[in-house]
This record gives C-alpha cells, structure tokens and sequence, in this order.
C-alpha cells in the first residue's frame, strides 16, 4: 500500500467495508459540504458545541474514549488519515506513506514543520509518541492496537520505518488514523507516564487544526485554528470553536433547541431526537452507523469466576450465556430507543464485511427472541444454583440519558426469569472508566464508536490477551484467528476468518453485545459543514454559520 498526498477536500467515498447503504448514509451527512466556504464564519464568532461526553485525559496515551477523541481529533497531528466522507487511508501529516517490504511501513515527512509552540516537528517526535504509548500502556489507552509494532527507526529527520511483527498487516494504517496514531511533542510529554491536562495546554504543544487556548475539563474547551497547520484537511474556516460540556443531556437539547449553542453532538436521547426533529430553528443530521452497546464481563469476579470462592470456568460460561438467552434486544430497541438503536447479535455491526449474525441461533429462541427455558436448561445442566446474584453496573452520563432506562429493562428482564438476582448501580464516568479496569465490576455496561472502518476494530481490541476491556479474557484460537485475519490479503479468505472469530467469540462470550445505532447531531438551522461520515470522528474545521 503506498500513499501519497493529492488534492484536498475530495468528496468522493470509498465503499470498502460499509458497502452502499453507507454512501446513502454519508451522502446526506454533510449539510454545508465542508470547506466550501473560504470566508470563515460569517458571524465572526466562535462556534459552539455541546456535549455530554466527558474527557479522560487530554494526552492521547491515556484515553480510548469518544469523548476523548472528539478533542485529539481536532489539536493533534496524525501520520495518515482518512478525508471527509470518505474511508481511505491516505497522508495526513506525512508526504508519503507505504510498505516498502512485508514488515516495514515506511512514512516521509515534509521539511520544516513545527508545533503550535514553534518547537520542530520531526520523525523523533513520532517514534517518542508510539515508543512512550506501548511503555506507558495505560490501562484506559489504547496500546494493544499496537500489537504488531516490533520498533521504529528514524534514519533521519524526515523519515520513520515502522517495522513490523508480522508481514502483511492489512490494519496497520488504519491503526495509525485513530487513538494511538495521535503524534506528541517530544519536548513537552513525558516518556514514561501522561502528562497532565494543564502542562500540555501551557506548552502549546498541539499540531493539528487547532490549537486550545482556554481549558476548563469537562466544563469548556476553546479552539483557535494553529497557524502551523499543514495536513490533509482544509485549514478551518471558522474563527475557532468553543466546547462546552453538559451534565444533562435535556440541558442540552434545550441548549441547541434555544440557539445557545450551535452544534450538539453525543448524546440527546431518542424522544429529544424526535421532538427536534419537528423543529424548523433545527436541523437534526445522521451518519454511517458502527455505535454499538453491548454488556463485559469481567472473568475473574462475575460470578464462579476465577478469582471468586466459588471459581468454576463451565459455570461462569453458562451464566453468561443465560444471560444471552434472556436479554431481549427488540424489547430496548423500541421501548427506550424508539428504534434509533437495533438489535445486535454479533460482535461487528452490520454494514462491515464480514458481518454476522452469530448470536442470534445459538441463544434464546433461536430467532433473536429470550428464552426462559433454554437459559434455565443451561444453568441446570451446568450445576448453577438459581437465582444467580449478579452485580451490573452502567455509567449514567458517558452513554446518553437512557442508560438507566436500558439497564433497568435488563435488570428487569433477568429477574423476571426468576433465574437471576441483579444489584444495578451506576457510576459517574470519570471514576467508572478507572474502576472497569481494576476488577471493581463484575458485569458492566460499554459502547463502542470505531476507531476506523474495518471490522478488525471490532475484534482486535476485545479480544486478545491484552485487551482494552482489560476483563482477562483469553482465548488461543480466538488469538490466532483475529492475528491471521489482520495479515491476510486475500479479501474473500479474510471476510472468512472475521465470521468465524465471531462464531468463536459467541460461544465464548466474553462480551454480550445488545445494540447498534447511527451518529446523530443537531445543528441550528444557520448552521453549515456538519459532516458525519465513515471516519467517525467530527471534526469542527468545516464548520460555519
């Protein structure tokens, strides 16, 4: 694969795994059709968006979280990316990008670029980002994409050789446009732990669009565009951006509804999206689907896990699996999503190649249906002893204001069975993403916003060893089959290998996924250059009004 800059600002999209439906989908994203306006905006004041999302940490080694990336996304340079409504990796920051043999991924920088801050921006700058991100491994970054990186060389300022474990990789690049691809200024982040929030805002240390110049966490950001920009994005158009971070999401939705701010973006619940929808002062946007939500579980302390009194492997797999028997994915669907979010039965969503639907005949009904008989057979059969206690826990404020709806409904659909006692609680983000990772919670609630647009981002991350779920699931086979997939080239014996990772992963269940919904945003009705495509990140540069 060899990539080299070309014109900016295409609008063409590259079908590649999402297929036709998302041309369709992708092609009524954009409603000011990005950079078109040269003027910047029109008022002459910043833009504003509002979120719920809540950040992680600034620092790119830190954070595997939408809220986290919806930030990076806009002051960090990336090596290679993918353009507006398209899925295809081309040059981003680099001049050139390509495998120069099976195990070297070979990148040429331009000469002369420079941070925000007037520091260089060379090839040690990126091998210090990828080399400080495997050493920190953070247990809420995302490092184990980086699997497959055996080292860096950097045999002068301008050219970085990533060589590579394994011949082949199909993934790498994509790897590179999303969390762990984020390039840092080796003279502001430290090597071997992240860096704090204020000391990178401080130091000016940003590369991408936009630079921050006021930082409140998880409260406001303010984006001025970096006049040190160069990449495959148009400069923005705006004067800069304010983000401003919302407790409630009906806050926010009478915020967006009211004018006070212009863009909102993750997460109004299903009836404000259709309430809005009737609103002339509003313009309510969607994108290529790939959000699922589904249920982890922790395989040392769910119930007879292995580092419970009670640990016994053959129980632990048939209490998740009754689990999967009882959830009624339609049932959430339409009482609390209204629709906006569709029954899920395998680990990759429809839409990517490879998909399936492996959930659906091995659980419940058989037809995507609960079933109380077929999880009260498998618990007997283990030697389970009903009801099971199992403690469930969901953020409230990090996946949309029907969390404790949906929860509630899987509470109620476990203990209705007359199998299962459930001890709900909830958990604010910031602490819930840190617990989740220190064996706190033996059965939890996660969503997923791919990275890129491939169906590896839905199985290289949960389920290798070292994974980002961090829930100790291990399986040989499962790891052998998602490695060979990623080096495979031949396109027909890959989609191949994806469907029968996720029939393996099915009976395993390390995870039980429940849903999948599109990317929606509301915009007031003055608003141009909200654009959400197959990159799935939103990026504020095209944004006027």
């Amino acid at each position: 694969m060899s990539l080299h800059h070309s014109k900016r600002g295409r609008l063409g999209l590259a079908i590649g795994a999402f297929g036709a439906s998302a041309i369709l989908l992708a092609g009524c994203a954009s409603t000011g059709g990005g950079g078109d306006d040269d003027n910047g905006d029109a008022s002459g004041e910043p833009i504003i968006v509002g979120t719920t999302d809540k950040v992680t940490t600034l620092d790119p080694a830190g954070s595997y979280d939408n809220g986290s990336l919806a930030v990076q996304t806009q002051v960090f340079p990336y090596l290679v990316n993918t353009d507006y409504n398209s899925n295809e990796v081309v040059p981003d920051l680099a001049e050139s990008a390509e495998f120069t043999s099976p195990t070297q991924y070979t990148v040429t920088l331009p000469e002369g670029l420079t941070w925000a801050n007037g520091n260089e921006l060379t090839s040690s700058d990126v091998k210090f980002s990828f080399d400080r991100n495997i050493a920190i491994a953070d247990p809420n970054g995302a490092s184990s994409l980086l699997y497959n990186l055996e080292s860096i060389d950097t045999p002068d300022e301008t050219t970085v050789v990533f060589n590579l474990k394994t011949a082949n990789d199909q993934v790498f690049p994509f790897i590179l446009t999303s969390f762990p691809g984020a390039i840092v200024d080796d003279e502001v982040f430290a090597a071997d732990a992240l860096t704090p929030d204020d000391e990178i805002v401080d130091a000016n240390a940003f590369g991408g669009p936009y630079a921050i110049t006021a930082w409140d966490f998880n409260k406001t950001v303010e984006f001025t565009p970096n006049e040190n920009y160069q990449g495959l994005l148009d400069a923005p158009v705006n004067e800069g951006v304010i983000l401003s971070y919302f407790a409630e999401s009906s806050n926010l939705k009478l915020a967006v509804q009211e004018g006070e701010v212009d863009v909102a973006y993750r997460s109004l619940s299903a009836t404000d999206v259709d309430d809005l929808s009737g609103n002339d002062n509003v313009q309510v946007i969607d994108g290529p689907g790939g959000e699922i939500r589904y249920i982890v579980f922790n395989f040392n302390t769910q119930p007879y896990g292995a580092t419970t009194p009670e640990a016994d492997e053959a129980k632990a797999l048939a209490v998740r699996q009754a689990v999967a028997d009882l959830v009624d994915r339609e049932a959430i669907s339409e009482q609390v999503y209204k629709g906006t979010y569709t029954p899920l039965y395998s680990f990759v969503p429809e839409g990517f190649a490879g998909a399936t639907e492996a959930l659906k005949g091995l659980y419940g009904d058989g037809e995507g249906g609960p079933d109380v008989d077929a999880a009260a057979a498998r618990l007997e059969a283990a030697g389970v002893e009903t009801p099971v206690a199992l403690s469930l826990q969901y953020s409230p404020d990090h996946y949309g204001p029907s969390s404790g709806d949906e929860y509630a409904m899987v509470k109620s659909q476990l203990e209705e069975s007359g199998l299962f006692t459930v001890d709900l609680q909830s958990t604010e983000w910031v602490q819930y993403s840190e617990d989740r990772t220190s064996d706190v919670y033996p059965a939890y609630q996660l969503g997923w916003f791919p990275d890129y647009s491939d169906a590896d981002n839905y199985l290289t991350p949960f389920f290798l060893t070292e994974n980002f779920l961090g829930n100790h699931f291990s399986d040989a086979e499962t790891e052998e089959l998602i490695l060979g997939q990623a080096v495979e080239p031949d396109a027909d014996t890959r989609t191949q290998m994806i469907e029968d990772i996720q029939g393996r992963v099915a009976e395993l269940l390390s995870t039980v996924p429940l849903l999948q919904g599109a990317q929606v945003a509301v915009a007031g009705a003055d608003v141009d250059g909200v654009i959400l495509d197959a990159s799935f990140k939103f990026r504020f540069a095209p944004l006027t009004k």
